[in-house]
């Protein structure tokens, strides 16, 4: 069995047989058995989830997207023992609203982040964003690692500065395979007849509307009977449901910070692999509570430049203690706080103007 140390070698070698991914195929089930119906995420779309046709004609559905993967992930660094990793910005919102930036769907590119003064400095926390992204536009990433490092594991988009595009290190799917789709159909029935409403309130026929109108004010109130039929009733997955996690070794290589290179990607790949190993918890939404099947699953793989495959452990405990060693040989950032200040989103939305115009 090779060493935590000789496993973190490996992942950092830039030898011509140096692997270029970390990987593993994890088998999920529903709790209520392998044929149970599960309910995919639905989309302002039609139709409402994401499912896919393969050329043999059997039928792919997304439950998790790579996104929603990834905010399920980051979250974990406000709480002990990870937050000690990374630093910790908080931004108050309102008078009694707080968020992490763990929580910011767009990390550091985020409008909110970049609508944000700092306590206690006259720099604005958009001005250290921006000034992180032109150090690693110069292809030095140390000091986006000492603000916001979580946005070098996860990725961003500066789409709305400078355009820059950090990739993912970790990247999460989760999929059904050769999916069938249902549909449910629902009634709703008031305590009373519509009759006998309509007797004791005494409307007028414009606050009531026509009863056949499910659209109608008497059903917006719950008055009358509403159906609602051939709405998305969940899948069935007969080839099982699968999430795919890909660390992207090659991108992590890409990230220098001169003489202090080694130990920023010992950093990045420390919280990295934290992430990676999280044991998630597999209620993703209603109607859609997994667990993992161990034996139906794959273990981590480091995958070579010809396409071989290494079993090598990963346990989360190793994770954990590698990413403590490496953040304290790195340097973890400070820990900040800014609130949102309406002049710079102002700011923010003239330039969003000045761009569309």
């Amino acid at each position: 069995m090779t060493t935590l140390a000789e496993r973190v070698n490996k992942m950092l070698s830039t030898d011509a047989d140096a692997p270029v991914a970390l990987t593993r195929r994890i088998r999920l089930e529903s709790v209520e058995g392998k044929d149970a119906v599960i309910f995919p995420p639905t989309y302002a779309s039609k139709p409402p989830y994401v499912i896919d046709t393969l050329a043999d004609g059997t039928k792919v559905a997304l439950i998790d997207s790579v996104g929603s993967q990834a905010n399920r992930m980051e979250p974990i660094f406000k709480e002990p023992p990870y937050a000690d990793l990374v630093p910790q910005i908080i931004i108050q919102a309102g008078n009694n609203k707080e968020v992490s930036i763990f929580e910011v769907g767009h990390r550091v590119a985020d409008a909110l982040v970049r609508s944000s003064a700092l306590e206690g400095s006259d720099e604005t926390l958009a001005e250290k964003v921006s000034h992180a992204f032109e150090e690693l536009s110069r292809g030095n990433a140390g000091n986006m690692a000492k603000l916001a490092p979580t946005s070098l594991v996860f990725g961003v988009w500066d789409s709305r500065g400078e355009g820059m595009k950090v990739p993912r290190l970790i990247n999460s799917v989760i999929r059904a395979y050769d999916v069938s789709e249902l549909h449910r159909s629902a009634q709703y029935m008031p305590a009373l007849m519509p009759e006998e409403y309509k007797e004791l309130i005494q409307p007028s026929d414009k606050d009531w509307g026509k009863e056949s109108d499910d659209k109608s004010p008497a059903a917006k109130a719950g008055f009358i009977p509403v159906p609602s039929t051939g709405d998305p009733g969940g899948v069935i997955a007969k080839g099982g449901i699968y999430r795919n996690a890909t660390v992207n070794l090659v991108a992590l290589r890409k990230h220098k910070a001169g003489t202090e290179t080694e130990a920023l990607q010992r950093y990045i790949l420390g919280l990295t692999l934290v992430a990676a190993t999280y044991p998630q918890d597999g209620f993703l939404r209603q109607g859609c509570l997994l667990v993992e099947r161990p034996e139906e699953s794959t273990p981590w793989q480091l995958v070579h430049r010809d396409g071989h495959p290494e079993e090598i452990a990963m346990p989360h405990d190793d994770a954990i203690a590698f990413a403590k060693e490496a953040a304290q040989a790195f340097g973890v950032g400070s820990s900040m706080k800014a609130r949102f200040d309406a002049k710079l989103a102002k700011e923010v939305l003239a330039a969003a103007k000045k761009q569309k115009d």
